[in-house]
């Protein structure tokens, strides 16, 4: 695993005002661009400029100049030779093009869903547009408006970074569905759980094996996300929010899964089988008693926070590699899991951190009946909240399980068993300047809050 130290994230205020400064006046002189990005913001509690997956410009040397002085970098890519991005911060990738149009293309789940939304048709008589490649290629883009030299397109993208275009062929899109089906069936209650990694390991590998790693990671977390969106109203009414425009889940920032520490190297193991490789890692101090590893599969375009219960001489080590042995106490991430099971198993997601306007998702979904939390990040660069929780029945064979391995008392068995306890949350995410980083303090914070046995149900709830 990569030192601690090598992965130190920070704001890029310069690279920021460049991407704005682009954007402001692309939506300033394109009125059908700047209606879709107020629609984002009142329909959805998003930001335009969290959508935006690449920005192509007429080429310039002095605008090339530019994208080098604050940070970016030149990275080529299939169809895009003069392809820009900045691995310091989460930005748009630039591609420097010929003539004097300015695409700006934005990023969605399914370019069909959003064509429909917006009554993008396909008849040239009317709005007509063509969608570029075919169901299930590795990348498809439709230009939704244009206007003089400049237009907006919506792609859509299944473990491919690059910009050419290479359609799936009927068989491959057979193959595609049929490892969709895979993971969104796939067994997730084991008694054996040595069992039940292997068994998805197996499904992981024939997806590997027939679409490429970065395929099968992309329809493996789409269908993650589908699981946990069944067991949470807040993603449920989110979703729809943004799907009435076709968006789906593209403006997702990272997955979390809490894990046991005994299924934590079987976890961290799986994710490396589908491309993921280790970032930074976390360790809140002993007061705290958890870890995280973050991990990131580039390709796919998906990070992970993948939480568990560490002691601080374990932290010197390779935790995400070393078998973690059984302790006597469980921390909040292994009482989360006691009690529902390991994410990548029985439980799902704890949660899915998406990018939005934060103070105008907090407002609107509070219109939905839906509360959140007190932030636990709010500086200029990061803001951060948990909706309230999801709460969650809890098999009474878990709870008696865990009293009787004196992990619990019997007055906390008896109320997990009557009130359940805290599942799942939809986590409000607001980044700016490019920042890539998470807070360790605030995580710290809220994963305390969380802890089941401090929570009470509320009357009604």
């Amino acid at each position: 695993m990569a030192n601690n130290n090598t992965y130190h994230w920070e704001p890029q205020p310069a690279a920021q005002t460049l991407v704005d400064e682009v954007l402001g006046a692309y939506l300033e002189r394109f009125p059908a661009a700047a209606e879709f990005a107020r629609r984002l913001r009142v329909d959805t509690g998003t930001r335009f400029k969290d959508w935006v997956e690449s920005i192509e410009v007429p080429a310039d040397a002095g605008f090339r100049a530019r994208l080098l002085e604050v940070g970016f970098e030149h990275r080529p890519q299939p169809g895009a030779a003069e392809c820009y991005e900045c691995e310091r911060g989460m930005f748009p990738r630039f591609l420097l093009g010929e003539g004097p149009r300015t695409r700006v293309a934005i990023k969605v789940e399914f370019v069909t869903d959003f064509l429909t939304a917006w009554n993008i048709t396909d008849d040239p008589a009317v709005s007509g547009e063509a969608v570029e490649g075919g169901p299930w290629s590795p990348m498809r883009r439709a230009r939704a408006f244009a206007a003089g030299h400049d237009e907006l397109w919506a792609v859509e993208r299944h473990g491919y970074r690059g910009f050419e275009r290479a359609d799936a062929g009927g068989d491959r899109v057979l193959r595609t569905l049929r490892h969709l089906d895979g993971f969104r069936r796939r067994r997730r209650e084991w008694d054996d759980e040595p069992a039940g990694f292997a068994r998805t390991g197996r499904l992981v590998d024939a997806a590997s094996t027939d679409l490429g790693v970065h395929a099968a990671c992309d329809l493996f977390f789409m269908a993650e996300r589908e699981f946990w969106q069944r067991r949470n109203r807040a993603a449920q009414v989110q979703k729809a929010r943004q799907d009435r425009l076709g968006l789906g889940w593209a403006n997702h920032d990272h997955h979390t899964y809490r894990t046991s520490r005994r299924c934590f190297a079987p976890t961290i193991a799986l994710l490396e089988k589908l491309g993921f490789h280790c970032r930074e890692r976390f360790y809140a101090g002993a007061e705290a008693g958890w870890g995280a590893q973050v991990l990131e599969q580039p390709t796919a375009g998906i990070v992970i926070f993948a939480d568990v219960d560490l002691s601080p001489e374990e932290v010197a080590g390779d935790f995400a590699h070393s078998p973690l042995p059984e302790r006597k106490e469980l921390g909040t991430v292994g009482l989360w899991c006691g009690l529902h099971g390991d994410s990548m198993l029985r439980a799902g997601m704890h949660h899915l951190e998406c990018q939005f306007d934060h103070h105008a998702l907090v407002e609107q979904l509070g219109r939905e009946s839906i509360r959140t939390m007190d932030p636990f990040t709010n500086f200029p660069f990061l803001r951060q909240a948990f909706t309230e929780g999801e709460r969650w029945p809890v098999d009474a064979a878990r709870a008696d399980r865990l009293v009787r391995a004196g992990l619990i008392t019997e007055a906390q068995g008896a109320k997990f068993r009557a009130e359940g306890a805290i599942g799942s949350h939809l986590e409000n995410l607001e980044r700016n300047d490019g920042y890539k980083g998470f807070n360790q303090r605030g995580v710290s914070d809220i994963i305390a809050k969380t802890d089941p046995r401090k929570q009470v149900a509320r009357a009604g709830a």
